[in-house]
């Protein structure tokens, strides 16, 4: 390999040099001259673009790696801001979506970036198609909530070297990706020692979805909450949500009609808990009077429902915003020190849980 040439002062995209020994920097302008291949043929290299011959995407390489680069670094000074950051959401029909889409837009409009939100339905082919057009436009990086993408497409992600945060993830998040939750089990136990100390010994729970990370961790502190108050676990008190009204109405009016109903319900969500006040309303009983309920969410009509509703208060929008920032950062290409955040939850109690009035057993 001969001299290195002059740098170009016009050149902003530095590499800077690990094993280079005289201490010169080395610019991208340099990679394609040593390469043979034109400036944007090492910028596609750096973003992982497809459109880049084999042989000449293997001796880019080479020379990236013999020089030594933060390959994120480079990539934000090769490439110019997008002034776009993508949410990708399962669903976007409950207020709980609304929340996180609060928060980080709060933070992506003060630092003067616009937001496309997509939703892939736990669909691999809308997740796909998304990836399609992510790969046809520029991007500042991607943020992920409560989303289950196949390995194939975090692969494709990664290859493509796009920034990315996880908002509760469903289950095993892609490596090295900081995630932004919520204390799930803390929560669940809070819910319970709160209708414990109220005197309930009889506490019907509805989960959420049982391949998420959350609502497992909010039955465990279901659970923890029980056995610190010396009751055993019934698993006939317990039904699956999908933390949407019509499942909370179900497992409800399912555990009313038990033969020893329960004197409170514990729902892995506001939205569910909505929907046992309406069984507690078809069965001819009202809450609290007969049946105690608690949520989980703190969503904003908690507090104008009928009666307002006691809930796990879940930081939604600060999650939210906390992932924008920390997207930013890695937009930058800074670190991020903690890659795990879990944000506290603490309980509001209102209106909708009371000491037990009938007798259960």
């Amino acid at each position: 390999m001969g001299a290195l040439p002059p740098r170009d002062p016009s050149d902003n995209a530095v590499l800077s040099p690990d094993g280079n020994t005289d201490g010169r920097k080395v610019t991208i302008s340099v990679i394609a001259q040593e390469a043979g291949v034109s400036v944007p043929t090492v910028s596609r290299v750096v973003n992982g673009r497809s459109d880049v011959a084999p042989d000449t995407r293997r001796r880019v390489e080479q020379l990236l790696n013999r020089y030594g680069y933060n390959r994120r670094a480079l990539r934000t000074q090769a490439k110019p801001s997008a002034r776009l950051i993508d949410l990708v959401f399962n669903d976007l029909d409950s207020p709980w979506a609304v929340e996180i889409i609060r928060g980080i837009e709060d933070v992506a409009h003060n630092a003067g970036l616009g937001t496309v939100v997509s939703a892939t339905h736990r669909e691999p082919v809308a997740a796909r198609q998304w990836l399609q057009n992510l790969r046809a436009r520029a991007s500042d990086g991607v943020i992920l909530v409560n989303s289950d993408l196949d390995s194939p497409v975090q692969e494709e992600l990664r290859r493509l070297n796009v920034p990315m945060v996880v908002v509760d993830p469903v289950g095993g998040s892609p490596r090295n990706t900081p995630t932004i939750g919520a204390t799930n089990w803390a929560g669940g136990l809070s819910a319970v020692e709160h209708l414990t100390e109220l005197g309930h010994r009889r506490i019907g729970f509805i989960s959420g979805l049982r391949q998420m990370l959350c609502s497992r961790a909010r039955m465990d502190g279901y659970r923890a909450g029980l056995e610190a108050a010396g009751i055993t676990p019934d698993d006939a008190l317990i039904r699956e949500g999908d933390f949407y009204h019509e499942s909370g109405f179900h497992g409800g009016r399912a555990l009313l009609e038990l033969d020893d109903p329960p004197t409170a319900i514990f729902a892995s969500s506001d939205t569910m808990a909505f929907g046992v006040y309406e069984a507690v309303r078809q069965r001819g009983w009202r809450v609290p009077d007969d049946v105690s309920v608690v949520g989980f969410d703190d969503l904003p009509e908690t507090r104008w429902s009928s009666p307002p509703l006691t809930t796990v208060r879940q930081p939604l929008a600060e999650m939210g915003a906390l992932a924008a920032r920390s997207l930013l950062r890695l937009a930058a290409g800074d670190t991020i020190e903690s890659p795990r955040v879990e944000l506290a939850t603490d309980l509001t109690v209102r209106e909708s849980t009371v000491p037990p009035r009938r007798s259960s057993g």
